[in-house]
């Protein structure tokens, strides 16, 4: 038999060799994908999103429409799965029809019957006298239970997350606005009598101030009058000098007004949401003058309006550039004397990071620490807390990506959002319904006159601080460590007020919940601003105060607020014996103006350059 080895039949092999060439053709035929490296990939393919998400942004005003979609789903969601709050809500809307309907026929039978409803605390558009007259009185009443009974509808549906049931309430609440009587010329009594006054000028008014507002804004300039409050002219006019300036800050040193001062400067640190000299308005309102008349000498940070080229500036070069700079410029002037550190809003937040961060380096050249409704804890940031979500948050993101910075548009607009009622509502009642002329103050001016904040820096701190609470929590790094403000040794004053929409005070309060030291606080009459700018002499002002020490118990807000008794006046002179209680008891002279021979010349007169870019 024979052994030879068996062979595939010829038609086979040339079968194999044809598919062998025809692999070959189609894959030469593919061109080859490019060489790409994957962490390359993966930017461009994010760059898209970011590019998306620019533009609808521009669209949106900056809110992002997933945000809402997933607050409403949620809401809307659990309220089809809930009949047990239909139920609730078909017979709240009942009850408040029938309360409506007797109200209107106890109002035909007497004439005025009163109300069946008050306004809200803080609600003034129905004050008036014209309102209480039939129908102007019905039409409010049915306003107000509307929307009474839309609180109730966006509230304690079961499942809902907090969050989004803010978020929905706030929206609804945004919407009835709207349609609100007193934004009507047709339903509003104080629009009628106006235009019967003043055979409707009143309307052409303030047609004419909403063409010259949108000739404004689209400009970039101003609102009317505030041409009247420049910086270094009617305000910010404290004389002084500008002693040092890097790429980020310029640090003012203001001159002494007494022979001798208290040894122990102040240093101010002011937010860089808008300019520095909230705290140096007019002279009759400058908290920088005050200190100054009383003996202290003071410094004062004013940030740069950064550009687009600053995108990758972070919140830490904040720190360094800004808080320790200024540490070690004033350590240059006034050498071996302690620094009574004050921080305004933001900047309150960064010195409270600056501060712990140096207490865990040994570093004790802090005298005090003085934060003006500034957070530390941001678990209950207030109404600020509905822009701030995972989903919000990468919108902003993608409109600060395309920029490089978070244009000052976004941020008016969304504090205007938070007080549309004193925003936006009343101011077109006023100017464009009722025709009457703009006015304009130096805390007005002054809050038209916003600054940027660069992409990185303003990502960091809305993702560590506000929605993650990274510093509270202890997991806020600087230079390789997390740092703890139970570490801050130095005693704090802390200062709240009462109807803060930015900082509320019982977030601010929570400073006593996370230091170990001796604190101070102050609970003020006013807001965000007017609550700080609380000169002396200004009438209708009162504070409560009370301090506690490292050994004492702590008790909550409410509690606090309970046992403070309510002292007429302003808060500043008390805060300024705190300063002097905690300097040496011997007073010095002056130090010079700036330290030439340490590379701090003297560059020009206050209030310097980097106020007046924009």
């Amino acid at each position: 038999m024979s052994t030879a080895p068996r062979t595939k039949p010829h038609g086979n092999g040339a079968s194999s060799a044809i598919r062998t060439a025809e692999n070959a053709n189609a894959k030469a035929a593919i061109p080859p994908l490019p060489d790409i490296p994957e962490r390359l990939g993966e930017e461009i393919f994010r760059a898209m999103d970011r590019s998306v998400g620019a533009l609808s942004a521009q669209m949106t005003a900056g809110l992002s429409p997933a945000a809402l979609w997933l607050a409403w789903s949620d809401w809307a969601i659990h309220l089809a799965q809930s009949p047990g709050k239909r139920a609730e809500l078909a017979v709240k809307g009942w009850r408040k029809a029938a309360r409506f309907w007797l109200h209107a026929l106890r109002c035909a039978q007497e004439g005025d019957a009163g109300c069946c409803i008050e306004p809200l605390a803080g609600d003034r558009r129905f004050e008036g006298e014209a309102w209480k007259k039939p129908p102007f009185a019905l039409f409010y009443q049915a306003f107000l239970l509307n929307q009474q009974w839309w609180h109730n509808a966006t509230r304690e549906v079961p499942g809902v997350s907090l969050h989004h049931e803010n978020v929905v309430s706030f929206a609804a609440k945004q919407i009835l606005d709207v349609f609100s009587p007193s934004n009507s010329p047709l339903t509003n009594p104080e629009i009628i009598e106006r235009a019967l006054a003043t055979n409707g000028m009143n309307f052409v008014e303030g047609y004419k101030q909403f063409l010259q507002d949108v000739a404004r804004h689209l400009a970039g300039e101003p609102p009317a009058g505030a041409e009247d409050f420049r910086p270094g002219r009617e305000v910010a006019v404290t004389p002084g000098k500008v002693v040092y300036r890097n790429h980020l800050i310029e640090l003012i040193q203001y001159a002494p007004a007494t022979g001798t001062v208290h040894a122990e400067p102040v240093l101010i640190v002011p937010a860089w949401i808008m300019k520095y000299y909230i705290l140096d308005l007019s002279p009759h309102n400058s908290l920088v003058r005050y200190l100054v008349e009383k003996g202290h000498t003071v410094f004062c940070i004013s940030w740069r309006n950064v550009t687009a080229e600053d995108r990758n500036l972070s919140l830490d070069d904040y720190r360094r550039l800004g808080v320790m700079a200024a540490l070690d410029a004033v350590g240059k002037i006034a050498p071996e004397r302690r620094i009574h550190a004050t921080g305004y809003c933001l900047g309150g937040t960064l010195l409270s990071i600056a501060a712990a961060a140096m207490a865990h380096a040994g570093d004790d050249r802090l005298a005090s620490v003085t934060l003006l409704a500034a957070q530390t804890d941001f678990s209950e940031p207030g109404e600020l807390g509905l822009f701030i979500g995972d989903s919000q948050l990468d919108y902003l993101e993608d409109a600060m990506w395309q920029r490089g910075y978070l244009d000052t548009h976004q941020m008016a607009g969304a504090f205007q959002l938070l007080r549309s009622n004193d925003l936006i509502w009343s101011r077109m009642l006023r100017h464009y319904l009722m025709g009457e002329p703009a006015t304009m103050n130096d805390l007005m001016a002054w809050n038209a006159d916003a600054t940027r904040m660069p992409y990185r820096m303003h990502s960091e701190y809305l993702r560590k601080l506000f929605l993650d609470n990274d510093l509270a929590a202890g997991r806020y790094m600087v230079e390789g460590f997390p740092v703890a403000i139970q570490n801050i040794r130095a005693p704090i004053f802390a200062v709240g007020t009462e109807r803060d929409h930015v900082a509320p005070w019982r977030s601010v309060y929570k400073i006593h919940y996370l230091s170990d030291t001796d604190v101070t606080f102050v609970l003020t009459s006013g807001g965000h601003n007017a609550g700080i700018v609380s000169e002396v002499g200004r009438r209708n002002r009162y504070y409560r105060i009370a301090g506690k020490t490292d050994a004492e118990p702590c008790v909550d807000a409410d509690a606090w607020a309970a046992q403070a008794e309510p002292r007429e006046g302003s808060w500043w002179p008390a805060w300024q014996e705190w300063l002097a209680g905690l300097s040496s008891p011997k007073r010095v002279a002056p130090p010079p103006m700036g330290a030439p021979d340490k590379g701090l010349a003297v560059l020009e007169d206050a209030p310097g350059t980097y106020v007046h870019q924009r």
